[in-house]
């Protein structure tokens, strides 16, 4: 007779990638539209001060998602307003968006596959 498995059942889908089909995920282009007409303070990059510093987007405000202050910068912000959240690859900018939307954050738009995405 098998042995039934030990632990919990493996997720064949990543728990970023189930949480990322909740968003409202746009390409680079339409990212870039959209920044175009964004008012100052809406584009949010949600990685470390380090990569922040040596690249980001223009107009980009760093609220760094794994920093100690993240949860209080985002209590800072207008949850009405339209935020464009971007990461390097689009984890962080997931899960980020996450935490903003069940803190009531009604209009996020997520950069799907962060700025590797960009074809340079």
């Amino acid at each position: 007779m098998p042995k039934p498995p030990v632990g919990p059942p493996a997720c064949p889908i990543p728990r970023w990638q189930l949480l990322k089909r909740e968003l409202v995920n746009v390409s680079p282009q339409e990212f870039d539209r959209l920044r175009e007409s964004a008012p100052a303070g809406t584009l949010i990059d949600v990685r470390a001060p380090t990569e922040y510093a040596a690249y980001h987007l223009d107009g980009a405000v760093n609220l760094n998602y794994l920093g100690p202050d993240f949860l209080e910068e985002m209590d800072e912000l207008d949850a009405t307003a339209q935020y464009l959240v971007y990461c390097r690859s689009g984890r962080r900018s997931v899960r980020a968006c996450t935490l903003m939307r069940n803190a009531g954050f009604t209009n996020l738009i997520h950069l799907d596959g962060g700025i590797n995405a960009y074809e340079i």
